[in-house]
């Protein structure tokens, strides 16, 4: 799944949307006008044929002279500042159960996922995701509880998706608020909002 081409396509759609709902908000200090001030990203994990809008994190700035302030949406493409793409961080730790050399040697082909990098992810999401305050209020949303000592692949499990990918991308939309600098513009988005054990994807709209 994390070859294919259409997730990608899905995932800088809603990116786009995102984006789109920060920018007709204008600024969030003086109400100015966004522009677009996109900054350059060199994404691992994904497939070579990505396209160009996956070297860019969607971002913009405020037009009016004496503010500038930047406002950067979330994203379901990233997670945080790692280079690795969202997916491949949620999805790969979600399947990796146990580090057996062979499994190592698997990634390192496919992804380029050092061991030591996957021990990273593993910490991170069940000791720093755990006692973010992203996760702290959001928990209570996952009646039973979502198990931490399994986490994320107890997330995933939760969110509504006739297949793994839907899924994927139901937990990419749960966790866009992380994506946001504290503080910016688009970090209250209502992506993370709603039931995310009934959550399901909106209709893609045609873009022009």
């Amino acid at each position: 799944m994390l070859r294919d081409a259409s997730l990608y396509d899905v995932l800088l759609a809603l990116d786009h949307d995102l984006a789109a709902e920060v920018r007709a908000g204008g600024c969030a200090f003086c109400g100015g006008r966004l522009d677009s001030a996109r900054y350059p990203r060199k994404p691992r994990g994904g497939p070579e044929d990505l396209g160009p809008e996956y070297a860019f994190r969607l971002s913009f700035c405020c037009a009016r002279k004496g503010c500038r302030l930047r406002a950067t949406p979330p994203s379901v493409r990233s997670l945080g500042r790692r280079v690795y793409l969202g997916a491949v961080v949620v999805l790969v730790t979600a399947m990796v159960s146990g580090i057996t050399a062979a499994r190592a040697a698997r990634l390192r082909e496919l992804l380029a996922v050092s061991v030591r990098t996957l021990q990273r992810w593993r910490i991170w999401w069940r000791q720093t995701f755990v006692a973010s305050a992203f996760w702290r209020g959001g928990r209570g949303r996952f009646m039973p509880p979502v198990a931490v000592d399994t986490l994320p692949a107890s997330l995933l499990s939760r969110f509504a998706g006739a297949d793994e990918q839907t899924r994927l991308v139901q937990t990419l939309r749960f966790l866009g608020p992380l994506t946001a600098p504290r503080g910016a513009a688009g970090a209250g988005s209502s992506m993370g909002g709603g039931d995310p054990q009934t959550m399901r994807l909106a209709p893609r709209r045609p873009r022009s």
